[in-house]
């Protein structure tokens, strides 16, 4: 309780900054949260949106979301959705080609002999020496060529200029100085005023392949990336780290409703042990590794979720007397998070991670008990993938009515979808 009150005058804040501007239009806000492989689910989730949408008109509307905001590799999908905005709906059938035919060589490459399998510290050595010769256990530079034949820069321009998409950001976190920086960009980027929280900042410029890597660099798997913001050069890595507040930038961009797709779960598998049994199993190694991911990237949106939507029902309660001076809007927000685990679903599939990778991590024992977590962020693999993809459009229909109110014409509703 004693957090909550803390943030709750940052969310109160923001809510009432973005009520300053009163678009002609609800503005639908996409905000795509971290998470490695795991965010194929996304696709999935958003797959379902688009056919629901064509389905409810008849033909193939606009593209549905004017502000885009990812984290991570929710940053990549946002993006990809960015660079390919103009052609409607068509967006989400792209970006799921594009995650079908991914695989973990596109992402990362890791080095290590056969034999490291048989000894925990023989893996461990072979990690470490991968982590001094690149500055994190995998390399990730296979992920910049993927990009550049992914991302169309240039449609993002397009989309900006035609107005197909309103807004887009990825956010990063600065090793250098701490601070969670968001990247924005729009169409005329020097109109807009920066915001500056403590500890999190914003910057209007055109975004480059360098800030997907920043925001997709995951602590200790991937190696940091360098930016210059506050003309110097500093050095970022994953945006989920530090995330306190990830609904803020949507919101600061003036969205009225927003959509989160999130991968997280609402119970992680293997932690506790069997509950039944005479102790608790002590924890594996990928356990605490997949204990400590999850923590980076998923412990901070539920919580922002639920505040939003406190911080929102209770301006919609206030006497219409004193709503009617005030300068604030009603900010809807639909969160959607996988129903089934993704730890399990990835220690099914992880005979699908490379070679390599597989031989470094059963060294170390990663790949036992609950090693299905770590795993999940690792397989870029077809199995694994579509599997998120099936489970993401399942989530979807089970909430088809939310998501069609969510996008119905009109005025933006003063109630809240449950989370």
């Amino acid at each position: 309780m004693a957090g909550a009150a803390r943030q709750w005058p940052m969310s109160l804040s923001t809510i009432i900054h973005a009520g300053l501007t009163r678009p002609s239009r609800p503005i639908h806000g996409l905000v795509l949260m971290g998470g490695g492989a795991r965010t194929a689910y996304q696709v999935g989730v958003l797959q379902a949106v688009g056919a629901m949408l064509k389905l409810r008109s008849g033909h193939s509307p606009a593209f549905p979301f004017q502000v885009l905001v990812g984290t991570s590799a929710g940053a990549l999908n946002v993006a990809y959705l960015a660079g390919a905005a103009t052609g409607g709906l068509q967006a989400f059938v792209q970006l799921g080609q594009f995650w079908s035919r991914l695989r973990s060589a596109d992402v990362y490459e890791l080095d290590v002999k056969p034999w490291v399998r048989f000894s925990r510290l023989l893996a461990a050595l072979s990690l470490w020496r991968n982590a001094r010769g690149h500055g994190a256990i995998l390399n990730n530079m296979r992920l910049v060529d993927t990009l550049h034949h992914a991302v169309s820069l240039q449609g993002i321009e397009d989309s900006l200029q035609l107005k197909a998409i309103d807004a887009v950001a990825v956010t990063a976190s600065s090793y250098t100085s701490g601070v969670h920086w968001t990247f924005c960009h729009t169409a005329r980027d020097s109109r807009h005023e920066p915001w500056n929280r403590p500890g999190r900042r914003s910057e209007f410029q055109p975004l480059t392949i360098e800030h997907l890597m920043a925001s997709s660099a995951i602590p200790f798997l991937f190696p940091s990336t360098p930016l210059w913001v506050d003309g110097r050069r500093e050095f970022f890595g994953d945006g989920s780290m530090r995330q306190i507040s990830p609904l803020s930038p949507a919101m600061h961009l003036g969205a009225h409703k927003i959509l989160v797709v999130g991968v997280g779960q609402p119970q992680r598998s293997g932690l506790i042990g069997d509950a039944q049994g005479a102790a608790a199993r002590s924890p594996t190694l990928g356990g605490i590794a997949g204990h400590a991911m999850a923590s980076v990237f998923h412990d901070t949106l539920q919580a922002d979720v639920e505040q939003a939507q406190r911080v929102t029902k209770t301006l919609a309660q206030l006497p219409r007397e004193v709503a009617a001076v005030l300068p604030y809007r009603s900010v809807e927000v639909l969160s959607i998070q996988p129903t089934q685990s993704l730890d399990a679903l990835a220690q099914a599939h992880a005979h699908e991670l490379p070679g390599s990778v597989r031989r470094a991590l059963g060294g170390l024992g990663a790949l036992k008990g609950s090693g299905g977590a770590l795993a999940s962020y690792l397989l870029f693999e077809p199995g694994f993938v579509q599997a998120l993809i099936a489970l993401g459009e399942h989530d979807a229909y089970a909430r088809k009515e939310e998501l069609l109110a969510f996008f119905a014409e009109g005025a933006v509703s003063k109630t809240q979808a449950t989370a």
